[in-house]
């Protein structure tokens, strides 16, 4: 068969990944292309409006003849407009128009059944884009705040210490600093809808509904009708708040569109607020002081935000999927294409993103195995596949409890990858890196270097909830109440920077057998670190973080005191270790870049064969249906870039003098 597209060249197509095991190669029906959602090899497509479903249609006969079994496809909700990548979503409810919809869906799912092949997609149950003027359920928080019927849809803290923040969102998309931007924003009506609305380029701020009054009754007097029946609209205390002030702002819409009168003073209101005039701005100053959102320049993130991100993305926040209208509305699409047998398995992206990453797995594989019997009879046997994204550290095991086949392939990754370096070239090449930069030879000092500024920097309002959330929990009891929360904040801190893996999986009933030991090892490292009178609190916060089960608390309230803390502090030493590992310290240890990838350790510098067998014998042993991967989408340098790398490793000499020369 001629290949019509040169695989090699085509920038969508990015990895070729194996989910092989005796068990799956012994199943001589897979071997003859009979469709089951177990994979024997995925090709992983990135989708985006130039490279869409019926692109991909073209891939499907040669990817059937070299025996690919499943198109492994990026996120394929709705994504903001011109995504790339397709992880910004922004409707949960469809299929991503630019990729061909979900007609395009059909059509490219067609074409897999008629090769024999599956489809695995990419699930995003840890954010959303928000931002710009799209994201229905961003707006609807932004305008009706503590009240949206989606209040809890994000991980917003509604009442931080910040007086200028309690009951209001920090939205940091300014270019510059407050009182200077003020003057790039305008004043808007939506004539379709009645609603009044600020615009900051891209971005659109819904006004509060309360401030309508205000805003009607500020410079005339012809919207007095309108503006009454608002405030009685909003004083009704029966529930029906949105519906009635929705309904009257559509009146108000047509009568405007009906009454040239109204018209002109529309418009004259607009200019009122958008006039470049001190008046002007302190009159929309005023107006912005009254919303359920604090607008601010996109520096102060760091430090005062009050809701989870995506790592430090301000465009990307964090929803609260372990709620369950929220995981069924992240879901209700996934949900229906499985059970329509379109889609066959679901790859998890950022697990460790996540407040209770066991729970939401076996929850996901629940409902996707009771949807199993509503496939339909053309569609692939067995049941749902589900992979999860997720770094394994060292000696780390995946929890098999979780219900999933596996992880999408990082650990194999770092150990072909350490098995191809030579270990006499690990002194040499350290001793080099060394005398040519100045820097350690030691990768773990950069990584800690890292992990104690990132937290204060990077991720600063991350932290500070975190060490709130443990502060409440002192000043809850008389024993505990006189520890500070500078202290805890300096104890916390020598947590992260010993901190060994990406995160614990604590939860109400406590800490893993696993989990107890790697917080043992950080408490044991952190203690040379803290101060000597503030080691009994390292021992207080090591009980607090899951130490002592919170089912064990009496007290309600004690008890969600512990879990908030648990789960602030997982939801931030996963950030806090990719930041400082991935993004910090491979950039600052380079002694050879071909072991400075995602999910390796630049620290072990070889794997010996015998200890790569055991690995994949434990990999066959629990987890025998994981991919096994040797580039991803997320990796930093390609397979090939990294093996010609780790050919220096048989060469020390000759690189040696080649760095000379090039300095």
């Amino acid at each position: 068969m001629n290949n019509p597209i040169a695989a090699d060249r085509h920038p969508a197509i990015h990895v070729l990944q194996a989910a092989a095991s005796d068990s799956v190669l012994a199943d001589h029906a897979l071997m003859r292309g009979a469709a089951t959602t177990l994979p024997r090899a995925t090709l992983r497509l990135q989708l985006h409006k130039d490279f869409n479903f019926s692109q991909a249609r073209r891939w499907v006969p040669y990817a059937a003849s070299l025996g690919i079994s499943h198109f492994y496809v990026s996120p394929i909700l709705t994504a903001r407009a011109g995504s790339q990548h397709g992880y910004d979503i922004v409707d949960h409810g469809a299929v991503n128009a630019e990729l061909g919809g979900e007609e395009g869906l059909r059509a490219l799912v067609d074409t897999l059944r008629a090769h024999g092949m599956c489809l695995l997609v990419d699930i995003v149950p840890n954010h959303m884009a928000v931002g710009g003027a799209d994201n229905r359920i961003w707006l609807d928080v932004l305008e009706w705040g503590p009240a949206s019927r989606y209040a809890n849809f994000f991980d917003i803290d509604w009442d931080v210490p910040d007086p200028a923040l309690t009951r209001r969102v920090l939205v940091p998309l300014l270019g510059k600093p407050y009182g200077e931007a003020l003057a790039d924003i305008e004043l808007c009506f939506d004539a379709a809808t009645g609603r009044f609305y600020a615009r900051y380029f891209e971005h659109r701020l819904p006004l509060a509904p309360a401030s309508y009054a205000l805003l009607l009754h500020s410079t005339n007097n012809e919207f007095a009708a309108h503006a009454s029946l608002l405030r009685n609209a909003l004083g009704d205390q029966r529930g029906a708040r949105g519906s009635r002030f929705e309904a009257i702002c559509n009146d108000f819409a047509q009568t405007v569109v009906r009454d040239p009168a109204l018209q002109r003073a529309v418009r004259n209101l607009l200019d009122a607020y958008n006039a470049r005039t001190e008046i002007a701005l302190a009159r929309l100053h005023r107006l912005f002081e009254r919303q359920h959102y604090r607008l601010a320049w996109w520096r102060t993130a760091a430090d005062e935000i009050n809701w989870r991100r995506f790592f430090d993305v301000i465009e990307l926040a964090g929803i609260r999927v372990q709620e369950p209208a929220v995981f069924e509305i992240a879901h209700a699409t996934i949900f229906r294409l499985y059970a329509e047998g379109l889609i066959d398995g679901v790859r998890i992206d950022h697990i460790d993103g996540l407040a209770d990453p066991r729970t939401y797995c076996r929850r996901l594989r629940y409902r996707l195995g009771r949807l199993t019997q509503q496939r339909p009879p053309s569609a692939p046997r067995g049941d749902p596949y589900i992979l999860v994204e997720k770094i394994l550290g060292a000696n780390e095991r995946l929890v098999r409890d979780w219900r999933v086949q596996g992880t999408t392939g990082y650990s194999f990754m770092n150990t072909v990858g350490a098995l191809f370096h030579a270990p006499r070239a690990e002194q040499p090449l350290t001793q080099l890196w060394e005398s040519f930069s100045g820097r350690s030879g030691n990768f773990d000092n950069e990584e800690k270097a890292a992990r104690r500024r990132v937290p204060q920097e990077l991720l600063a309002a991350d932290f500070s909830a975190c060490a709130h959330a443990l502060h409440n929990i002192a000043r809850r009891d008389a024993l505990t109440r006189d520890w500070s929360l500078a202290a805890i904040r300096r104890v916390l801190t020598e947590i992260l920077v010993q901190f060994p893996v990406y995160r614990l999986y604590a939860d109400a009933r406590g800490r893993s057998p696993a989990d107890t030991e790697v917080m043992a090892q950080t408490v044991a490292a952190a203690s040379s670190f803290c101060r000597s009178n503030e080691r009994p609190l390292l021992a207080l916060i090591d009980a607090w973080l899951g130490g002592e089960p919170p089912l064990q608390l009496t007290s309600n309230s004690a008890r969600r005191a512990r879990l908030r803390a648990i789960a602030r502090f997982q939801q931030l030493s996963s950030p806090v270790a990719a930041k400082s590992v991935e993004d910090t310290a491979f950039y600052r240890h380079g002694r050879l870049l071909s072991r400075n990838e995602v999910g390796a350790n630049p620290g072990q510098f070889h794997l010996a064969a015998q200890d790569f067998y055991r690995e994949c014998e434990a990999r066959a042993r629990d987890f025998p249906h994981a991919l096994l991967a040797t580039a991803t989408h997320d990796h930093k340098r390609g397979e090939d870039l990294r093996m010609r790398l780790a050919v220096i490793s048989e060469v020390v000499p000759e690189w040696a003098a080649a760095v000379a020369t090039w300095s």
